[in-house]
Order: structure tokens, then sequence, then C-alpha cells
């Protein structure tokens, strides 16, 4: 009996030393490709995370696709239609991670990345520092059936830088 109270005790210990955060307001999600880039807001969802015990870390986390900010009206709005990120079918882009490892220069994510409806297997390198995730990957716009080569008479290319930039409070 002493035996089970004790590792119920041990387990609840281990529950309360993994950290549930959630994004601050001054994050950053940039995408470059060519001849267009920019950024998305509305940063929302779950983030645990514990170095030690990278198997109790989860990153459930998405962002309201219609934020797009190339910086350009116009390329805005053909961003957010059909041939697109398809706003108005698929509002948001998330990513569910699986596996996390640790790295010689930080850690790795890999999860489900999904765009306009379309999820891919995709590895996110990246550092914590200061309650500061920092990361970045390259998608292929062709993946998720974005349309291309051009937005909005400008050429665009196929692969798609990610950066990523997100300070995290305690919940």
């Amino acid at each position: 009996m002493r035996l089970a109270v004790l590792l119920t005790f041990l387990f609840m210990l281990s529950v309360a030393w993994a950290t549930d955060y959630r994004p601050a307001d001054d994050y950053a999600i940039q995408f470059a490709t060519e001849k267009a880039e920019g950024n998305f807001k509305g940063l929302e969802g779950t983030i645990r995370f514990t170095p030690d015990d990278l198997n109790s870390s989860s990153f459930n986390v998405w962002v309201d696709a219609s934020t797009i900010n190339t910086g350009n009206k116009k390329k805005d709005k053909h961003a957010l239609g059909e041939s697109w990120l398809d706003v108005e079918k698929h509002p948001k882009i998330s990513f569910v991670s699986s596996d996390f490892q640790k790295t010689a220069t930080g850690y790795s994510v890999t999860g489900q990345l999904s765009i306009r409806g379309v999820s891919k297997q995709v590895s996110i390198p990246f550092t914590f520092e200061g309650n500061v995730f920092k990361g970045s990957t390259t998608v292929l716009r062709e993946d998720y059936g974005i349309e291309g080569p051009f937005l909005f008479g400008g050429l665009v290319g196929d692969e798609i830088s990610v950066r990523l930039r997100v300070p995290v409070v305690g919940e």
C-alpha cells in the first residue's frame, strides 16, 4: 500500500514539473520565398515542454491563416483565395507534434503541419532559451496544393522558408 501511495505521489510531482506554456504576444512567424515574404498573426494553442523529459513534451498550435501580411494588399488578397491558402475553407494553419529529440545545437520536433487541409510530416530544429523558442524549416508549396508559380503577377519559388520566434509564458 505504501508503495502505491509513493508511486502516486512521485507521478503527481513529475506532472507538476512539466511546464505548460502559451505563446506570448510578441512572437514572430515569418515566411519567405522568391518574390513573396511576410508574416502571420493570431498564434494560439498549447505548448508543453520539459527539456529533461522530452517524452512529456507536446506542441498543439495554430495560426489564423487570414492574418497573412506580405506588405502588399493585392498579394494578400490573392494569397487568401482558393489557389493559395483558401482561408474560407481552411481558416487555420496548424502544427501538432509527435516526437522531440535532443540535438547537438538544441532540439528537433517532428509533427504534422496542416495547410489548406493537407497535412505533412515536418521536422523543425529549434532552441529554447529564456522562455523563447526559435526555429526554422522549409516547406514545399506544391506539397500543400498551393498553386504557383505566380502570386499576383510575381514569380514565387516552390520552397518556402519559415522562421519562428515564439516567447512563451507559463500557464
